[in-house]
C-alpha cells in the first residue's frame, strides 16, 4: 500500500518560514515523480512545486516562485517543502502528491496518483 504522510505545518507569522515533510511508504521513490499542491478554503486546489525524478527539474507556480524550495531525500523516501517569506494569502492545507514517472503535465490533480493527507499552514499578519 502507497502512503504519503505529510508533517510541517503549523502556524507562523507573514515573512517567516516553515519547511514541510512529505515521507512516502509502499513505493520505488527514485521511480517517482513528486508535487505540493495547496488549497485554501473557499478556493481551488493549485499546484505549488513539482520535482521530477531523482530530483531532476524543479517547478514552480508563479505565487512561490522565488520564496519556495523544493527539493528530496531519496534514501529517507522523503519530499521537502521549504517556504519562506511567508505571506498571509499562503494560508491553506497543503498536500503532497506521487506519480510514476512519465514525464507528462503536472498542475493537475489528475496528473498524480497517490496523495497524502494534508498539513494546515497558517500565516499571520
Amino acid at each position: 500500500e502507497v502512503r504519503l504522510v505529510e508533517s510541517g505545518g503549523g502556524s507562523v507569522q507573514a515573512g517567516g518560514s516553515l519547511t514541510l515533510s512529505c515521507t512516502a511508504s509502499g513505493l520505488t521513490f527514485d521511480e517517482y515523480e513528486m508535487g505540493w499542491f495547496r488549497q485554501a478554503p473557499g478556493k481551488k486546489r493549485e499546484g505549488v512545486s513539482h520535482i521530477g525524478k531523482n530530483g531532476v527539474g524543479t517547478y514552480y507556480a508563479d505565487s512561490v516562485k522565488g520564496r519556495f524550495t523544493i527539493s528530496e531525500d531519496n534514501a529517507k523516501k522523503t519530499v521537502y517543502l521549504q517556504m519562506n517569506s511567508l505571506k498571509p494569502e499562503d494560508t491553506a492545507m497543503y498536500t503532497c502528491a506521487g506519480r510514476r514517472f512519465c514525464g507528462g503535465g503536472y498542475w493537475s490533480r489528475s496528473d498524480y496518483t497517490y496523495w497524502g493527507q494534508g498539513t494546515q499552514v497558517t500565516v499571520t499578519s
